[in-house]
């Protein structure tokens, strides 16, 4: 798709192209509450467009979502690709303050935030000077616009805005090292591009597939698993507000009957040791599984397939290239690896000087995607480090063997996943070192013990700090500085951190067990 010449839009290829095939009644998206079918789905995002042209946003600026998976999802961020404006999905698990960075860094003019999240940006929108309206999904709009309201205003006919296939079609934040995440900027283009190779080749969506992913649509992953897969081949999705616990999760299993289920480790793992649903089953329709955001353990693997009798895919994807490039596929799966290049995917592995590595040798995968993002917004230094050319870095340590596989080891720097999110040890410091009782930390990733790697923390307390239940007020004091799912689940306190002569932590020897106990 990239470098055609012409007009393209990808909602017009996502969504007209499924009504004029003769699927407009079709069910294209379900919230448990609400139901949409691909022709009703096609008219809300007319109304959307036509409401934020109403709105004065032009084409290629921005939008923000801190939305939850209900189908006024979809519905924005396609009609705001159909007006040709920019929609940035937003992790619904941010502080106030990240969102606070994220709105200044992208310039949004309109806010689409779910009732339910108003309360961490309540504070933060006044100080924002390109936010111009708050629109709210849900019941009471708590003094700002209403979406149902705003779009009972508009017609639902609109004029597709005439894009290029490589031209800006939407953004996602990407955590960086810093902690502060980065604007990918995807193009018309890029959608297509993973549904037609790993959608198609990978994981053979159908039109009478039902999806039901665990990843949020907000997460690159998430967005191809339950937007542009199903949508790519007229098929029907389960969306969820709720967090995707293993019983919820079940439930929805057994109440719509998915045939395709994404998951990341760490719920697979979740969902087999509950004891309480030991004998749930998985509905009557389940084809395949997927796993993404991190490696799936071998062992979470084989338990899966051996008590619903449905493989899992495990690959690996990142945000900068949208969706999944590495990936078992049916017939050829070996669990504890990530299979190999995803069709219209080329991958190579190079050591520090650039040179490719033999078969067996840690090499940085470096990847040739044709759904690769043109970089990153206002990060030039960051954006020449990770696009180069053809060539995206994507800063995992991979080995290769003879048969083509490709297996983790792991990141290049101290980045690590928890429960399929970047986690950055320097953020989780940063947040410890914020308690009064806290002097130094350090952190680093630790398996736990189906093999998901979680955040362990190493502390320095200051002169005379009390250790009474210390341990389970700096989790909690983490949660609500940085998000969730980034806390510490271990903490050990110690006399010192080992350090260079310049005072930098040397995480490697805290991962190799190199520490001074208090």
């Amino acid at each position: 798709m990239s470098g055609t010449s012409g007009s393209y839009n990808a909602v017009t290829w996502l969504l007209d192209r499924n009504v004029e095939e003769g699927r407009g009644a079709k069910l294209a998206f379900t919230d448990t509450v609400t139901e949409l079918t691909y022709g009703e789905l096609q008219r809300q995002t007319r109304r959307v467009a036509n409401m934020l042209r109403r709105l004065g946003v032009r084409r290629e600026e921005r939008v923000a979502m801190i939305m939850l998976d209900t189908v006024d999802f979809p519905a924005v961020f396609l009609g705001a690709i159909r007006a040709g404006v920019v929609p940035v999905p937003l992790n619904t698990l941010l502080t106030s303050e990240q969102y606070a960075y994220i709105l200044g860094d992208c310039r949004a003019r309109v806010l689409f935030v779910s009732e339910a999240l108003l309360p961490v940006i309540k504070d933060v929108v006044a100080r924002m000077p390109d936010l111009e309206h708050v629109i709210v999904s849900g019941k009471d709009a708590h003094g700002h616009k209403k979406l149902s309201d705003e779009l009972a205003r508009e017609s639902d006919t609109f004029a597709t805005a005439a894009t290029h296939p490589d031209e800006p079609a939407f953004w996602l934040y990407s955590s960086g090292s810093t902690g502060m995440p980065k604007g990918v900027r995807h193009l018309h283009g890029n959608l297509a591009a993973t549904a037609e190779t790993y959608a198609k080749q990978v994981l053979g969506i159908r039109g009478d597939d039902v999806c039901l992913s665990a990843a949020k649509l907000f997460f690159a992953y998430g967005l191809g698993n339950a937007l542009t897969f199903p949508m790519s081949v007229g098929a029907s999705t389960v969306l969820h507000t709720e967090r995707p616990t293993p019983a919820a999760m079940f439930a929805l299993m057994n109440k719509y009957n998915p045939t395709i289920f994404y998951g990341v480790p760490t719920l697979f793992a979740a969902m087999l040791n509950d004891e309480t649903l030991k004998d749930a089953r998985a509905g009557n329709r389940l084809r395949i599984c997927t796993s993404a955001g991190e490696a799936l353990p071998e062992s979470v693997g084989n338990a899966w397939k051996a008590r619903f009798g449905v493989d899992i895919l495990d690959g690996v994807g990142s945000t900068e290239l949208l969706h999944i490039f590495l990936s078992n596929a049916p017939g050829d799966i070996k669990y504890g690896s990530s299979g190999r290049p995803v069709p219209g995917y080329k991958v190579r592995l190079v050591n520090e000087a650039g040179s490719e590595v033999a078969d067996g040798e840690v090499g940085e995968l470096l990847v040739d995607a044709p759904s690769a993002g043109e970089g990153y917004w206002n990060q030039r230094a960051k954006s020449r480090a990770a696009f180069e050319g053809h060539w995206t870095r994507t800063g995992d340590k991979y080995t290769r063997d003879a048969d083509g596989r490709y297996t983790f080891c792991g990141r290049s720097d101290d980045m690590f996943k928890v429960s399929g999110i970047w986690v950055s040890p320097f953020e989780v410091e940063s947040a410890l070192i914020t308690h009064p009782a806290v002097l130094e930390a350090a952190v680093v990733p630790e398996a736990d013990p189906e093999g998901l790697l979680k955040p362990k923390a190493f502390v320095v307390l200051r002169a005379g700090a009390s250790t009474d239940g210390l341990h389970e007020a700096l989790k909690e004091h983490v949660k609500q500085k940085i998000g969730p799912w980034k806390y510490p689940r271990w903490i050990d306190v110690v006399d010192s951190l080992p350090k260079t002569a310049t005072g930098k932590i040397q995480r490697f020897k805290l991962r190799d067990g190199e520490t001074a106990k208090s």
